[in-house]
């Protein structure tokens, strides 16, 4: 139990299963928590026990605060400790303030926020100087550039408040909390030549989506000794749509 370990919630596909991986060949065994796939989730472990490293999977409902807290407790019954929490799981609803409904917001606060906040209270009580806490929000958290996603930019914006406040707690602590604030990212559930793509991409300064690899490498970076003087912070990753 003297390997370093991370924790990447919503690791089963997608951004999460790319920062899984690489924080795998950084030398970290993985803990990745899913909601329903579990075939999904055993490809990402598969490919991270190939690379020499452990893998657990972990099927969790993150719209209940026991399932969160399950998350972190499972981890520490399997590896004994925690050096990274990566918060990445999440919901994107979608739809005028006026069409939405009270479970809508019930939800999204569940998943988006109060999830973040369980997790990151039960991990720190196992992080030692050097953890490292990445939150995974959205440049719409800074930027709404079309109607319909008040309800996710509130919850992503939500999470730069949470990171600040979470860096002053645990500065002197050595341990660091950041966001990543990705642009559109090509994924099996947002991809580049979707529906709306042509729209969100006109947004970007680039007027291209990002690769998972994109964010991996950011996570990667902030995970990293080299990033121990950056906390507190939003980092855009996002093609200049914030620009």
């Amino acid at each position: 139990m003297s390997n370093r370990v991370a924790i990447v919630t919503g690791g089963s596909r997608g951004i999460g299963a790319a920062i899984a991986e690489a924080l795998a060949k950084d030398g970290y065994d993985i803990a990745i928590s899913y909601s329903s796939s579990s075939g999904a989730a055993e490809k990402v472990a598969e490919k991270i026990r190939a690379m020499g490293r452990k893998a657990l999977t972990i099927k969790a409902n993150g719209a209940r605060i026991e399932g969160n807290r399950e998350v972190i407790a499972e981890t520490i019954i399997a590896f004994g400790r925690i050096d990274v929490l990566v918060c990445n799981a999440g919901t994107y609803p979608y739809g005028p303030i006026d069409e939405m409904t009270v479970a809508q917001i019930e939800n999204i606060l569940n998943l988006n926020v109060r999830a973040v906040m369980v997790e990151t209270m039960e991990a720190v009580k196992h992080m030692k100087e050097g953890g490292r806490i990445i939150y995974i929000g959205s440049a719409f958290g800074a930027r709404a550039p079309f109607p319909g996603i008040s309800l996710y930019a509130a919850t992503k914006a939500a999470l730069r408040g949470f990171a600040k406040g979470v860096a002053r707690d645990l500065g002197s602590r050595g341990i660091t909390a950041n966001v990543i604030e990705p642009g559109p990212i090509h994924t099996d559930l947002n991809p580049e030549d979707g529906e709306n793509a042509a729209l969100i991409s006109s947004f970007v300064a680039t007027g291209t989506y990002g690769k998972v690899d994109d964010i991996a490498a950011m996570a990667a970076f902030l995970a990293s000794p080299k990033a121990s003087y950056i906390t507190g912070a939003a980092l855009p990753v996002d093609g200049g749509l914030e620009a």
